[in-house]
């Protein structure tokens, strides 16, 4: 599964981004959907996931003011950002778990810059 991220740039607080990744059609059955971010000299760490049943998990730092939503049919996921803080910048990746079979993978995004200015 290749994943096709877009959507990053730079944005004033308080303003808003929609990321959107995109994930190649290949064996693999997509199941959970979701973005991870990056901020320098941190862990990688969960924003936003999305199951193939529409269930949501979010991190506490972005409840509110994030929205992940899914097009299965298209493969693709978004992630609406509201309200931006300046410590939403980071690098943000697109992560898919895919399953084929018994076997089960993890995918990753390329990543893509958010950088929230004041």
């Amino acid at each position: 599964v290749q994943l096709q991220a877009s959507g990053g740039g730079l944005v004033q607080a308080g303003g808003s981004l929609r990321l959107s990744c995109a994930a190649s059609r290949s064996k693999f059955s997509i199941n959970a959907m979701g973005w991870y971010r990056q901020a320098p000299g941190e862990k990688r760490e969960l924003v936003a996931s999305i199951t193939n049943r529409g269930s949501t998990n979010y991190a506490d730092s972005v409840k509110g003011r994030f929205t992940i939503s899914r097009d299965s049919g298209k493969n693709t996921v978004y992630l609406q950002m509201n309200s931006l803080k300046l410590e939403d910048t980071a690098v943000y990746y697109c992560h898919v778990t895919g399953s084929w079979g018994l076997l089960s993978r993890d995918f990753w995004g390329q990543g893509t810059q958010v950088t929230v200015s004041s």
